[in-house]
């Protein structure tokens, strides 16, 4: 799972990176967050609210900050396997 914070670097945007880590930690699914702070790649998404999360390449949040449990859900709905499980197990 690729999860992408898309932000200029406020506190919102921070805090979003740190929940969005917590709720991976939580649930135990593997993936990468990354940080996206350049404005074109941040418009490419057709984001009009900061901050905006993006799972795979697809937003499923913007303008708010969730708490930690509403972005596991989040995350869990868009996990493609039960976490951290490989194919075939």
């Amino acid at each position: 799972m690729k999860v992408k914070v898309l932000g200029i670097g406020c506190s919102n945007c921070q805090t979003l990176e740190k929940r969005a880590r917590e709720a991976l930690d939580q649930l135990g699914v593997a993936g990468e967050i990354a940080k996206v702070t350049d404005l074109n790649e941040i418009a490419s998404y057709g984001v009009m609210r900061l901050p905006a999360l993006v799972v795979d390449e697809r937003v499923i949040l913007a303008g708010r900050v969730p708490k930690t449990e509403e972005l596991a859900a989040l995350l869990l709905a868009e996990a493609p396997l039960a976490p951290s499980q490989p194919a075939g197990e």
